[in-house]
């Protein structure tokens, strides 16, 4: 990140160099200051790919601390002049503030992720589970064709399956999932082979939104005429977990309901002349 800082802030300086009228010297320090905003200004152009006219964005960086255009380039010009001043002093001044906050973001960005990660974890909840189904005739299906009502969120689908020698289905079996819009239409739909003669885990994601209004599970489909089929699940289960802004929320809703529930009960435990 430093060699970026370096460059950017080193090509600042060339471009503003040019100039030869006389106006206000900015001390060091207000000009690394400078050198700062006029880089995350330059930063936020570049990321966005604007259109810009020469220097004249900065202008707005130069007044915010009361200086022109005139004064930053008759401070760089000078420089030359001050026997004990270096430019390159104040370009490092800038890149240890800009290097300085991106750590302390970086801090913050992990606090936030951890809070995202604990919120997640806090309210995924089982919406469908079941332990064992065992299909062992054509009505025994039924049981493995199953819909979930879903809202916004992730659903994580898991199970465990054995097609055993008893299956009569020669060609094999396969296994649907998807996600049913609500105007009936399918979207995320996975398709598996069934293997036989051992036992295969299943896993699948779902990601829904507002346009979603159930998860769909159809996992014996027959590839021909069907016969007698013997397939048995084990572990079905289906987690959702919300969407990370509504699961901080309640995370949030939760932690403040605590400290309320224990400010009332220690004001109930008080004597009432202590409080």
């Amino acid at each position: 990140m430093k060699p970026v800082f370096r460059i950017s802030l080193c090509a600042l300086v060339l471009l503003l160099a040019g100039a030869c009228a006389r106006h206000k010297i900015i001390p060091d320090r207000k000009l690394a200051q400078i050198f700062h905003d006029a880089f995350l200004t330059n930063a936020y152009i570049g990321d966005r790919q604007m259109s810009v006219d020469s220097l004249k964005i900065y202008e707005p960086v130069f007044a915010k601390y009361g200086y022109t255009t005139e004064d930053v380039y008759y401070t760089i010009g000078n420089f030359s002049k001050r026997k004990s001043a270096r430019l390159g002093d104040v370009v490092e001044l800038a890149i240890e503030q800009l290097e300085a906050e991106g750590k302390a973001l970086n801090r913050e960005v992990a606090v936030l992720d951890t809070i995202d990660n604990v919120a997640r974890r806090a309210f995924t909840r089982t919406v469908y589970a079941d332990s064992l189904i065992r299909v062992g005739s054509l009505r025994d299906t039924a049981r493995l064709r199953i819909a979930i009502d879903v809202q916004p969120g992730e659903y994580d689908l898991r199970l465990k399956y054995l097609v055993d020698s008893l299956d009569r289905n020669d060609r094999g079996l396969r296994g649907v999932v998807w996600l049913e819009r609500k105007d009936s239409t399918r979207a995320s739909v996975y398709t598996t082979t069934l293997r036989r003669n051992r036992t295969e885990n299943f896993t699948r994601r779902f990601t829904v939104d507002s346009t979603h209004r159930r998860l769909r599970l159809d996992f014996i489909d027959f590839r021909e005429k069907p016969q007698r089929p013997s397939v048995t699940i084990t572990d079905l289960m289906v987690d959702y977990t919300p969407r990370t802004s509504a699961a901080v929320d309640s995370l949030y809703l939760q932690q403040l309901d605590i400290r309320i529930f224990a400010d009332e009960f220690f004001r109930a435990a008080l004597p009432a002349d202590s409080l």
